[in-house]
C-alpha cells in the first residue's frame, strides 16, 4: 500500500507537470483538505530549509541543495519540488562561461584513475592574507574519489616542504600508485623526485601550457576559491589554517559532489571500501 506520504509527493509532482490540484489528489486518492494543510506545512518547511543552506553555501545549485536536503530528510522530497521553490526564492547561480574544447588527442592520451589511491593529484593555489602578505596553498586530492587529502597553507613552500606534506599523508592514507602535477620546480625537484623514486610511485606530469591535462585538481581549486577564498578575507595565518581546513573537512563530508551520484567522497570512499568486503 502507497503511504500518505508517498501519495502527496505524487500530487506535486503531478501539480508540476500541470494538472489541477483537485484532479491530483483524485488521482492519488487523497483528500484535498489534508493535503493542503499538510503540503503547505511541509513546503514553508523545505522552504526555509532551501533559504538556510544557501545563505551558507552560496555557491550551490539546487541540485546540491536537493541532495542535502535528502540526507537529512525522514522521507522522499521530489527534485522538481525543489526547484519550483528555488526559482520562487529568486535563488540562481551566475551563468558559467562556455568550457573550451580541449584537444581529443591529449585526453586520450591521458592515464585515468581507475579505483581509490590509484592517481593522486596537486597543485597551488594562492591567496592574500592580512597585510598583504601571499598565501601559498598545497592542495592534494584523489582524482578517483575527490578526497581532498591534504591543503597546506604557508606563506612559501619549497620541494622538501611538498615532500613533507607527502609523507605525512602517506602515513595515513598510504602510498598512492602514481601522482600527477604540472612541472613546477617544486614538483619536479629533487627532493620530491628522490623521495617518489624511493617509495615506488610514479610521476606523471601535465604538458606545460596544457592545465586541463590536470583538470582534477584545476576543478578542486575552483571550487576552494568560488565557495570559500573569494567569500573571506583571512587576518592571519593561523585563521587562514584554520577556516581553510574547516572547509576541507566540509567539502570530503557534507558537500554532495554530483560526479559521485551526489554522494560525499566520504561517503563514496565507504562504499568502495564495503563493496570490496
Amino acid at each position: 500500500m502507497v503511504g500518505v506520504g508517498a501519495r502527496r509527493e505524487a500530487v506535486v509532482v503531478m501539480q508540476v507537470v500541470g494538472l489541477s490540484e483537485r484532479k491530483a489528489c483524485g488521482l492519488a486518492g487523497l483528500r484535498r483538505k489534508s493535503y493542503r494543510y499538510e503540503a503547505v506545512k511541509k513546503e514553508n518547511e523545505i522552504e526555509e530549509r532551501i533559504k538556510e543552506m544557501a545563505l551558507k553555501n552560496p555557491r550551490y545549485g539546487y541540485r546540491r541543495v536537493w541532495a542535502c536536503l535528502m540526507k537529512e530528510a525522514e522521507e522522499e522530497i521530489n527534485q522538481k519540488r525543489v526547484y519550483r521553490l528555488w526559482k520562487k526564492l529568486g535563488l540562481g547561480l551566475p551563468k558559467k562561461r562556455p568550457k573550451r574544447k580541449r584537444a581529443a588527442a591529449a585526453e586520450v592520451n591521458r592515464v585515468r584513475a581507475e579505483k581509490a589511491d590509484h592517481i593522486w593529484t596537486y597543485d597551488f593555489v594562492f591567496d592574500r592574507v592580512g597585510g598583504g602578505r601571499r598565501l601559498k596553498m598545497l592542495t592534494l586530492v584523489d582524482e578517483y574519489t575527490r578526497e581532498c587529502l591534504a591543503v597546506e597553507v604557508a606563506l612559501s613552500m619549497t620541494s622538501a616542504d611538498v615532500r613533507r606534506v607527502l609523507e605525512a599523508v602517506c602515513r595515513k592514507k598510504g602510498y598512492p600508485e602514481a601522482i600527477r602535477s604540472d612541472n613546477g620546480s617544486e614538483f619536479i625537484g629533487a627532493s620530491v623526485g628522490d623521495w617518489l623514486a624511493r617509495s615506488g610511485v610514479k610521476r606523471l606530469h601535465s604538458e606545460p601550457g596544457k592545465p586541463w591535462q590536470n583538470g582534477y585538481i584545476e576543478s578542486f581549486n575552483g571550487k576552494l576559491r568560488d565557495e570559500l577564498l573569494s567569500r573571506t578575507w583571512f587576518s592571519s595565518l593561523r585563521e587562514a589554517k584554520v577556516e581553510i581546513e574547516l572547509w576541507r573537512q566540509h567539502y570530503n563530508t557534507e558537500r554532495p559532489h554530483s560526479a559521485l551520484g551526489y554522494m560525499t567522497p566520504a561517503e563514496f570512499r565507504g562504499k568502495l571500501a564495503s563493496e570490496s568486503t
